[in-house]
């Protein structure tokens, strides 16, 4: 088990019980949603700016308590975004030809090796998403992993979007494990942040090399890939 002097310094120095992955960009490829905005006529760099917005109101509302669906803010930044744009199509059809691309989206090349190292060192996972279960598990049954995690878990159900404390809480419940025995893996620095800060471990995956942002509670491990994170972890197996 973890101790809590270690969770807070980055010197945990056994396994892990529990893996809690996020899944957009985590897992998920999002490259491809840039092509569909080009398919309806907008820029393709709209795609950055639409999903950090979608993100920071998402983040905003929970604030207030609000636990939006991720689908409806996806939906609606969309239109605020490709309503100033030159869209070759209806402003719905061009949301929906978008949004349907998320059912698209593939898993990161090393996610498949990388799952499967970490089934084999016997850590349990589990997926804690701020989109979608459907979305999650077919992402992962598509790329031939499903069977690598025991359950798919959204803040749908958590009552409020991660980084809240309540949302890590919620996965952690749900699978009976205490938060000083598990760890988050994410691509994104708030959501590491918001793991350290709820307790649990974690791990930034930083695929494209960048800096993790110093006014966040740094992370207990940063690996380029899951291939890499199963291979840091191994170090730790008994």
């Amino acid at each position: 088990m973890f101790k809590a002097n270690e969770v807070h310094t980055g010197r945990a120095t056994r396994l892990p019980v529990l893996l809690v992955f996020d899944v957009n960009e985590t897992l998920s490829d999002m490259a491809p949603l840039s092509a569909r905005f080009e398919e309806v006529g907008a820029s393709g760099q709209l795609a950055g700016t639409w999903f950090a917005g979608l993100l920071r109101d998402g983040f905003a509302l929970a604030v207030g308590r609000e636990n939006p669906p991720f689908a409806s803010l996806a939906a609606e930044g969309l239109r605020m975004q490709l309503g100033m744009a030159a869209i070759d199509r209806d402003l719905e059809e061009a949301v929906d030809h978008i949004m349907a691309g998320f059912s698209a989206l593939r898993v990161h090349p090393d996610v498949p090796e990388g799952l499967r190292g970490l089934t084999d060192l016997g850590v349990r996972m589990v997926t804690l998403t701020n989109g979608s279960t459907t979305i999650a598990q077919h992402l992962l049954t598509e790329a031939g992993v499903e069977d690598c995690f025991e359950s798919f878990l959204s803040v749908e159900q958590a009552g409020v979007w991660k980084p809240a404390r309540e949302a890590y809480a919620y996965a952690l419940d749900h699978c009976g494990v205490e938060a000083a025995d598990a760890m988050l893996v994410a691509a994104h620095p708030w959501d590491t942040d918001g793991a350290r800060r709820a307790g649990l471990a974690s791990a930034w995956v930083n695929r494209a090399g960048g800096r993790y942002p110093a006014y966040f509670l740094a992370s207990d491990l940063d690996v380029p890939s899951l291939v890499d994170l199963a291979q840091r972890l191994r170090e730790r197996s008994p």
